[in-house]
């Protein structure tokens, strides 16, 4: 009795990107065989079904057996056993971590749990997408989260070191880690349409300016938790709309910022007082667990005027060029106008924003992902016009523009609180 084996013997490690993408699909092999028949492989290389059959089951047993090393991706670049050129292994780790932005839509925000993995079947219902994708999707935003959630360091930065991924995918994957730290509420129908692309850019203004690595490098999870302090000086912003004087000097201020920059500037200035009340009083309870979750719902229910008309046009905001808060240093301060001569001088935090001295809560030494300075916001930009009278320092200056990274929305831009 006889029995036909099949070999295949070789050096280099031969990657079919198509049998990949397949595989990564979570495409069983007879599926792959039928999908790739019908690509017209077999006329085109004039190869035989068998031969096509046996080439992509090597192709599968080749990559099951690399997606241990994929887990660890460093790993795969220091292993002997799998002969693979550098452009090849950056091309498998980059693909293998990359997601269906329907599928990251639908757990953005929500705990990385075996609870929300018990959902996976209804997910992938829902999107199309196959249930072997959705998990492996899913393992890797767990994997990541666990990695990364304890390290100091910028959050993108710990994630590309680690995981060697792109710039934009490794922010990508920490809107996705900052989102599910924070539990932000992001499935509600009113929210639909607010693609991951918009989520992620906002997480990446908050970790640049919400966060305690916004203006300490020394702390610990400097960009994946909320920085409490800050969350709790924003109720001091209620003096913007308890006092009209100050009303009318915030709004003077912004409009001249924002005029020609915005579509709806009209509509804006119009309804003004309207606007900034509503944002008050949505900043001044983010000092609660709930509230901060449900931020994005609260925008979006209750910011009044023209921000409604700014839903689901995303290219029309944040407005490119556009100055903006940020700290300064607390030496040689002009007097500033939004406080006035009664307001907190000195030690205190008067105003989000002001420069403080945080210490490590911890004396353990800085993990693999620490780093110890920070981007600096430009030199010289311009300052808040001198208040009359001999007023209190002001904590903030009046910063050149700068938005977010994505598409169409300008460049990252420096840490600091906005």
């Amino acid at each position: 009795m006889t029995n036909e084996l099949d070999i295949f013997v070789g050096n280099t490690t031969l990657i079919d990107e198509d049998v990949y993408r397949l595989w990564l699909d979570g495409y069983s092999v007879s599926d792959a065989v039928g999908l790739r028949v019908r690509s017209g492989i077999l006329e085109q290389t004039g190869a035989t079904a068998g031969v096509l059959q046996s080439d992509t089951m090597d192709h599968y047993r080749t990559f099951h057996m690399l997606e241990r090393l994929l887990h660890t991706p460093p790993k795969l670049l220091h292993q002997l056993v799998f002969q693979i050129p550098p452009s090849r292994q950056a091309l498998l780790i980059e693909r293998y971590y990359a997601f269906d932005e329907a599928f990251v839509r639908e757990v953005l925000g929500k705990k990385l749990s075996k609870g929300t993995k018990k959902d996976l079947d209804d997910i992938s219902t829902k999107t199309g997408v196959t249930l072997k994708s959705c998990r492996r999707q899913f393992d890797n935003f767990k994997r990541v989260f666990k990695v990364v959630e304890e390290m100091r360091g910028s959050l993108a930065g710990n994630i590309q070191q680690h995981f060697l991924l792109s710039d934009r995918l490794a922010r990508d994957y920490a809107a996705v880690v900052f989102f599910a730290n924070n539990r932000f509420e992001t499935g509600k129908k009113k929210l639909q349409y607010l693609t991951f692309g918009d989520l992620a850019f906002c997480a990446e203004l908050m970790i640049q300016n919400w966060t305690p690595g916004a203006v300490d490098s020394q702390v610990d999870d400097m960009d994946v938790d909320l920085d409490k302090e800050f969350l709790q000086d924003l109720k001091e912003l209620k003096v913007l709309v308890a006092d009209k004087d100050l009303l009318d000097l915030h709004k003077s201020l912004v409009c001249t910022a924002l005029r020609g920059k915005l579509s709806v500037f009209p509509e804006m200035e119009a309804n003004f007082k309207n606007l900034s009340r509503g944002l008050v009083n949505i900043a001044s309870k983010l000092t609660h667990t709930k509230d901060v979750r449900d931020l994005f719902v609260d925008l979006v229910e209750k910011a009044p005027g023209p921000l409604g008309s700014l839903h689901g046009h995303a290219a029309q905001l944040p407005p490119a060029h556009v100055p903006r808060l940020r700290p300064r240093s607390p030496d040689a301060r002009p007097a500033c106008p939004l406080l006035g001569p009664a307001a907190k001088g000195g030690g205190g935090r008067g105003i989000p924003g002001q420069p403080r001295s945080s210490p490590p809560r911890s004396a353990r030494s800085p993990g693999p992902g620490a780093r110890t300075s920070r981007p600096q916001p430009p030199s010289a930009p311009g300052r808040l016009p001198p208040g009359p009278g001999s007023g209190p320092s002001c904590p903030v200056e009046w910063g050149g523009g700068g938005t977010g990274s994505r598409a169409g929305q300008g460049n990252p831009a420096p840490r600091g609180r906005s």
